[in-house]
């Protein structure tokens, strides 16, 4: 867990809307969550407030359809999606949705729940986060499985220099607004020569705002790992906080995002000691065949 005694610590608060049915690997997630102690997340769900809800961890109850007419009325728009998972279209707009609730802190993030956190104030320490205004895990685009945006009316309303972005939150379809559309704001010559690139970073203020570093969170994807080859890690590590692999040493990871595994895993990936909220869970192993 991070000292909680250095120098005074940025507020940051993650967002995020969850609707259906917590997944089975939850009670994993939250103790990660737990472990991160000086970050704050806050849920608007219908899955109810899981059972030994770490602190730091706040569960607005509320119901999909509620949550849909909450999004209409603030942006204007009818926004009636029959799949939730169309709720991952909006997370850039997220900041401007929750500002009320999001008043005091420092920075606010959007992310996924198929992800088990490291420490993410060994990752996103003082000295980066001084740096920018939006922090994308990935290289090339906005990483929606975790991405940190600077608490400003700017940068809250950044997803507005999408010149159509009404038309693509209203469309019932998954668009990937926030991978695609949205990373445009900052990465509008992602596909130009070299030198055009070149150019935007020195020039571009929106690009010179952001920060886009590989940080190797989501592995047996299409990009190459750590060390460029295909070799990817076979099993992960999570104790008290801290999150390692079996291929990577030291490396610090802010979370692991295991999109991949997870179609493969069933009820029986998950060891019954998750399923006793009572059992506070302090190290656990993920592999192919799920959590142990």
């Amino acid at each position: 867990m991070h000292n909680q005694k250095s120098a005074k610590l940025s507020n940051i608060c993650i967002v995020i809307p969850y609707f259906g049915k917590w997944p089975l690997w939850m009670p994993y997630y939250w103790e990660t969550c737990r472990y991160n102690s000086t970050v704050n997340w806050l849920f608007y769900t219908d899955c109810g407030r899981p059972s030994n809800c770490p602190a730091n961890v706040k569960v607005i109850d509320i119901t999909y359809d509620s949550y849909c007419k909450l999004i209409s009325k603030k942006f204007s728009i009818t926004f009636s999606p029959i799949n939730p998972y169309k709720l991952c279209d909006i997370k850039p707009l997220l900041g401007h949705l929750h500002e009320e609730e999001l008043i005091g802190y420092d920075f606010w993030a959007f992310g996924d729940v198929d992800v088990v956190y490291g420490d993410l104030r060994a990752y996103f320490d003082e000295e980066r986060l001084s740096t920018k205004d939006i922090f994308s895990t990935l290289a090339r685009r906005v990483s929606g499985h975790l991405c940190l945006i600077r608490n400003t009316q700017d940068m809250r309303l950044a997803y507005q220099k999408v010149n159509n972005w009404q038309e693509l939150i209203t469309n019932n379809e998954h668009v990937a607004f926030d991978e695609k559309a949205y990373s445009k704001v900052y990465l509008r010559h992602k596909n130009s020569p070299k030198w055009v690139r070149s150019v935007a970073a020195i020039f571009d203020p929106w690009l010179q705002r952001a920060e886009f570093v590989e940080a190797f969170s989501t592995p047996n994807a299409k990009l190459n790992w750590v060390d460029g080859t295909k070799k990817f890690p076979n099993k992960w590590l999570w104790k008290m906080g801290r999150l390692t692999n079996d291929i990577d040493g030291d490396k610090i990871f802010p979370y692991f995002h295991f999109m991949v595994w997870k179609s493969l895993w069933t009820q029986e990936s998950f060891s019954s000691q998750a399923t006793n909220a009572e059992n506070e869970i302090k190290s656990f192993t993920i592999t192919v065949d799920g959590f142990r």
